[in-house]
């Protein structure tokens, strides 16, 4: 991708006109599409989501075996690859980046399609097929990731391709940059999770890290904090728990406490050692996004938008670029979530690994003046694992400060390896398992207090 840094702009290939109708036609559609919230069924969502759940309902009853194939497929071409290393595919920096990734997830990739195939053959053990761990994974979260992946895969473009990440990230800039040490573009890629889904936002992200557009940093920060959980799924953990009534200072606890770790988390270790590195190893130099003394915010924003619709000469490359994200995703990512979040689930299910690390947090729960502590630490880490399982967990208990204080605490701790962590380990976004898990813990320790402070407020 083309990047047009703050100098006067250079003459254009094609008329004004032309270029703003570049610029506006598809931004307008990716906005209306991934940006603009509407109500389905009750629920506040966007329109990619509603396709991607129509089109999951129009295949449910081949995704079983859609999803065993495509996960199985890519698997044994990556094994194909790492050993016999074909002329066609190490010549495609597409291709390689896809099949060709190093052994350890190569065998990510095989762990994944054994899960599949033993889920789908239903010749799996009892702790595998159970619909709290393998079962919730292949059943529930595959064909969802499946919908939304070919979707906004393809269709992802409108935003990135047209100019509209330049007109925003220019515009947003004196924001985004100051607050959060953050180009004003990724100010897009949060709106989009937070109406839309977490999974979109992580997709946004690697791609415009691949682009050269985030440096190393930047998409680590991003990609573990601003993939937001959207306000669909916080009405489903606030029912879970039975505080329905309590929506707003729910949502606005997420909300604040959201902010302050997404201002405190990324200058801390290990995201604040992060290289401020783009992809290809250049360092950023802040010269990026300066504005030019003759230029307006709005006027030098727009400038960029038009530059960067100049680029497309034809609607092919933004085609091919949305076909090759929609395969990146599946191929690539769909066996991570399977292997990753199966084994995740399995671990919270099956062993007492997650109580046992969540009994430090008791004292920091009395601390904060949280009734029946110990049974919500038993909540703590296991959100690690999924988002869901802590609001579970916490149903039976009776105080409803400490139901709401679980719930909104297992929404902002934002990675769960079930499906962000996960796709987040299967992108290209420079995180590995042991910053994920630190990050969880710093998330965890920040937004207890802003939580506890609300709940206390509140109750």
């Amino acid at each position: 991708m083309e990047k047009v840094t703050a100098a006067d702009a250079p003459q254009f290939k094609g008329s004004r006109l032309r270029n703003y109708l570049m610029f506006l036609i598809p931004s307008l559609i990716g906005i209306g599409l991934f940006m603009t919230p509407l109500r389905y069924q009750g629920d506040i969502t966007i329109a990619i989501a509603v396709v991607a759940k129509s089109f999951k309902a129009l295949l449910e009853g081949v995704m079983p075996v859609l999803l065993t194939l495509i996960v199985s497929l890519s698997a044994l071409v990556t094994v194909s690859c790492q050993l016999f290393k074909p002329a066609k595919v190490m010549a495609s920096p597409f291709l390689k980046g896809l099949f060709y990734p190093n052994w350890l997830w190569t065998l990510v990739r095989v762990i994944g399609a054994v899960f599949a195939v033993l889920i789908y053959s239903g010749k799996g053990p009892a702790y595998l097929l159970d619909p709290n761990t393998g079962g919730l994974v292949f059943g529930d979260l595959l064909p969802t990731l499946f919908s939304v992946f070919i979707f906004a895969g393809l269709l992802l473009p409108l935003l990135l391709d047209f100019g509209l990440l330049e007109f925003v990230g220019t515009l947003m800039t004196k924001v985004m940059r100051p607050v959060f040490k953050l180009p004003g573009r990724s100010a897009v890629d949060c709106f989009a999770s937070w109406l839309g889904d977490g999974s979109v936002g992580i997709l946004l992200t690697g791609k415009q890290y691949e682009g050269g557009f985030y440096t190393q940093k930047e998409a680590a920060i991003i990609g573990t904090t601003f993939s937001a959980v959207s306000i669909t799924f916080s009405l489903v953990v606030l029912a879970q728990v039975k505080l329905e009534g309590y929506f707003l200072p729910f949502y606005g606890a997420i909300c604040l406490a959201g902010v302050v770790a997404a201002i405190v988390v990324p200058r801390l270790p290990p995201l604040s050692w992060k290289k401020d590195h783009f992809i290809g190893g250049s360092p950023r130099t802040g010269e990026e996004e300066a504005i030019p003394g003759h230029h307006g915010v709005m006027s030098f924003g727009l400038e960029r938008a038009l530059h960067r619709a100049d680029s497309i000469e034809s609607l092919k490359k933004p085609l091919g670029d949305g076909i090759k994200n929609a395969l990146d995703m599946l191929l690539g990512v769909l066996p991570v979530v399977m292997a990753v979040g199966t084994i995740a689930l399995l671990i919270a299910e099956h062993t007492p690994v997650f109580g046992w690390l969540g009994k430090p947090f008791v004292p920091y729960l009395e601390l904060l003046g949280i009734p029946e502590a110990v049974a919500a630490s038993k909540t703590v880490m296991v959100g690690f694992a999924d988002m869901f399982i802590p609001s579970v967990l916490i149903t039976g208990v009776d105080n409803e400060m400490t139901r709401f204080v679980v719930a909104a605490m297992s929404v902002t701790q934002l990675i769960y390896l079930s499906e962000v962590g996960a796709l987040l380990l299967g992108s290209r976004i420079p995180v590995n398992f042991i910053e994920l898990f630190v990050i969880f813990i710093l998330r965890t320790l920040v937004t207890l207090p802003v939580i506890a402070a609300v709940a206390h407020w509140v109750f």
